[in-house]
């Protein structure tokens, strides 16, 4: 397939409409409004359904709600969940005894929320995860339950521990 280029007047062969245009452009933008947040002390609003940090959450009885059915763990792209199941007298049987979420690894997709369940896993607002150490990115059971506890709950879907329990 051959391209033809269309001709070009000797105007335009100097540059001088494409650098007036570029120039408009950009005298247009000078008087807008700005849009530059300034980060730690502006936050940014969150769009509805956002999909943030994933954190583990407990049924309104105060327990989690975790079978350790893996079902997330093997739908993970990157592989970024690790759950060892446990034993339990309770009515579901099975717990897991560890739960880990490399959050280095993990890319926030949101899947291992949309297969679970009994909606034990839950994709939050968190968005701040930097950390200077990988071995910090690595969250384990009784973090990601207390993230789970923080504000803001999810009607019906959590329920913070009280004190001393």
């Amino acid at each position: 397939m051959k391209v033809t280029r269309p001709e070009l007047s000797w105007w335009e062969r100097t540059y001088f409409p494409a650098i007036l245009k570029g120039m408009k452009l950009t005298f247009s933008h000078i008087f807008r409004k700005r849009v530059t947040l300034q980060y730690p002390e502006e936050r940014w609003t969150l769009p509805p359904g956002y999909r943030g940090q994933p954190v583990l959450l407990t049924g309104l009885d105060g327990h989690e709600k975790c079978t350790s059915c893996k079902l997330c763990q093997f739908i993970c792209p990157p592989e970024a969940i690790r759950i060892v199941a446990g034993e339990t007298e309770l009515a579901k049987e099975k717990f897991p005894a560890e739960f880990d979420i490399d959050m280095g690894l993990c890319i926030f997709c949101g899947y291992c929320q949309e297969v679970c369940p009994v909606e034990a896993i839950w994709l939050k607002d968190a968005y701040e995860l930097a950390d200077y150490d990988r071995t910090n990115l690595i969250f384990d059971k009784e973090k990601l339950l207390a993230l789970g506890r923080k504000p803001p709950y999810l009607p019906g879907r959590e329920k913070p521990l009280e004190e001393g329990r």
